[in-house]
């Protein structure tokens, strides 16, 4: 019974793709994938780092957001308050870090003309 199952099962694994290209009717060419055409390593790479430094930074703030309201809540009990100022300061210095790095990335993509970041700009609101 259970070996019935699994070849069921991939049957079914290996058939499905299959059934999927064959409803989709997807063909070379036909322009579904042409976003994907100008796509290299080099911006996927780029790419990568820019997320990385995005979801880094979101990540570094919301720490430091959250040992804000640790200090505010901590009601004056001084374990509390050194623990919240150390999260604060090292939420901080995470944040230089990310800072300094893409700063760093700028000034390579500025001296040397490469564009290690892709079209990733700060725009302002």
């Amino acid at each position: 019974m259970i070996k019935q199952i699994k070849n069921k099962i991939q049957f079914a694994a290996i058939a499905a793709p299959i059934y999927a290209a064959d409803s989709l009717k997807l063909t070379a060419g036909d322009g579904t994938f042409k976003n994907l055409e100008g796509l290299t390593v080099n911006r996927m790479v780029s790419g990568a780092i820019s997320l990385v430094l995005i979801v880094v930074s979101l990540i570094f703030f919301f720490i430091l957001v959250i040992g804000g309201l640790k200090w505010i809540t901590s009601g004056g009990d001084e374990k509390k308050v050194a623990a919240a100022r150390a999260q604060i300061t090292n939420a901080l210095i995470g944040l230089v870090i990310v800072f300094a790095a893409w700063a760093i990335m700028q000034l390579i993509g500025t001296v040397f003309g490469i564009s290690i970041l892709g079209d990733l700009t700060i725009k302002p609101f």
